[in-house]
């Protein structure tokens, strides 16, 4: 034992060794990695840096369409293309030529979110009681089906302009006979293709074919 803690001890004082101050050591590293560990995982749940800004349709509202009939309508999700059945934003550069918004998406699968805001519609448009969702066990006297044929950016045409088009067939549920058949077309000019931009065009596109069509069909049943 070395003169140094032989005084120590005998004065009443004790330090720790070595080895206990590189435990503490370690337990404030490890401490210190967990936390930043949890820290980059709360940034990687949230979304972070990495999240992708979402953008929702709108349903038209304040207008109201003609009533024929008590029939009742159910409307069916639409069809579309791989390139549309998705989340993400088309931009047509050319012709034929199909890519997509780098930092924006949809809030749902396009044709899903196309048949709610439809629906939302046929409602606001003073509906409600007849028109409903297919799928829902209701007894249907007509079914609304429809086909979207476009729904993008179009950067070819002299600047960046909203393309929504839709093909609807009104069917009779007992017969399958086609009663009514309408391609509906609308166009909206963007202020640029950056998300909030290109998804206000579209959305101003499509509430233009949702109340066209709503007047369209409800005047059929």
């Amino acid at each position: 034992m070395s003169f140094d803690e032989t005084g120590d001890r005998a004065a009443g004082r004790s330090f720790p060794g070595r080895g206990s101050c590189a435990r503490r050591l370690a337990g404030a590293l490890g401490m210190a990695a967990l936390a930043a560990l949890l820290g980059g995982c709360s940034t990687l749940l949230s979304g972070g840096e990495t999240a992708v800004p979402t953008f929702d349709l709108s349903a038209p509202a304040d207008f109201s369409a003609p009533r024929r009939g008590t029939g009742l309508l159910v409307v069916g999700p639409p069809s579309a293309l791989a390139v549309l059945d998705t989340e993400r934003i088309v931009v047509e550069p050319q012709p034929g030529q199909i890519t997509y918004l780098d930092k924006a998406q949809w809030s749902d699968r396009l044709p899903a979110l196309f048949q709610a805001r439809l629906i939302e519609s046929f409602e606001n448009g003073n509906r409600a009681r007849s028109v409903g969702r297919a799928g829902e066990g209701l007894s249907a006297d007509y079914m609304l089906l429809s086909d979207l044929r476009a729904f993008g950016i179009r950067t070819y045409e002299g600047g960046p302009v909203a393309m929504v088009e839709v093909s609807v067939k009104i069917v009779g549920a007992s017969s399958g006979r086609i009663v009514a058949a309408q391609v509906f077309t609308a166009r909206a000019p963007a202020a640029s293709t950056s998300g909030p931009d290109a998804t206000a065009a579209l959305d101003q596109a499509s509430d233009e074919v949702f109340v066209q069509l709503v007047r369209w069909a409800s005047a059929r049943f």
